[in-house]
C-alpha cells in the first residue's frame, strides 16, 4: 500500500461521542488486520479554560463536534465497515448515501495546522487591568471589598490589591480569576 492514495475523509459521527467513536474505528480495523489502509484517525480538540468553583479547570473541547477525520485508503468493504461501527452515522460526502468526498490538500492544512496550533497554545489570556485601577474582589475571604491595583505580576499571573480594611491599607495577592472590573 503506498500513502499517495491515502486521503482525508470525514466521518459524520453522534455529537458528544467523537473520542468513542474514534476508539471504535481504531479497534474494528486492528482486529479486521486493516491497519494498512488506514493511517490516522483523528477527533480535533482544543484546550479551553473554564471556570468553576472560582477554579481555573482546563478542559479538551472537540473542535468539530459531531466529526472525525480518518485519512484512508477507502477501497473495498473498508467504507462498509466504517459506516457500520456504533455511533458512525456514515461519511460526509455531495450526495446522501453516496461515495465518500475527500477533503481538499487546503482543509486538510488548515485542519492539521488548526489542531497543532491548538495543542501547543497557551493559555496567555491578556492582561485586562493597569496599575491604579480600581477592582471589586470577587472571590476569597475579602469578597465584595474594593481595592486599588499596585504591582502586576505577568509570570504568576497575579495581582497586588491594595484594600482598606477597618481603615487601613493591607496589600493583598490576588489571580486575575478573584477580582473584577469595576465599570
Amino acid at each position: 500500500m503506498t500513502d499517495s492514495i491515502k486521503k482525508w475523509y470525514v466521518v459524520r459521527a453522534i455529537g458528544g461521542q467523537e473520542n468513542k467513536v474514534k476508539t471504535y474505528i481504531e479497534n474494528e480495523i486492528a482486529r479486521l488486520g486493516m491497519t494498512d489502509y488506514v493511517d490516522r484517525v483523528l477527533v480535533p480538540t482544543e484546550k479551553v479554560i473554564q471556570i468553576r468553583n472560582g477554579k481555573k479547570v482546563h478542559k479538551e473541547r472537540v473542535y468539530f463536534p459531531g466529526y472525525v477525520m480518518i485519512e484512508a485508503n477507502l477501497s473495498g468493504e473498508l467504507p462498509h465497515i466504517i459506516k457500520s461501527i456504533t455511533g458512525v452515522i456514515g461519511f460526509l460526502g455531495e450526495v446522501k448515501g453516496g461515495d465518500p468526498v475527500p477533503m481538499r490538500k487546503a482543509e486538510i492544512n488548515r485542519m492539521l495546522g488548526k489542531v497543532d496550533e491548538l495543542s501547543i497554545q497557551n493559555d496567555n489570556v491578556a492582561i485586562p487591568y493597569v496599575i491604579g485601577e480600581t477592582v471589586k474582589v470577587i472571590d476569597g475571604p475579602f469578597n465584595g471589598f474594593d481595592g486599588t491595583i499596585e504591582k502586576i505580576n505577568e509570570e504568576k499571573r497575579k495581582l497586588e490589591v491594595m484594600v482598606k480594611i477597618f481603615g487601613r491599607k493591607t496589600p493583598l495577592e490576588l489571580s486575575y480569576m478573584q477580582v473584577d472590573k469595576i465599570s
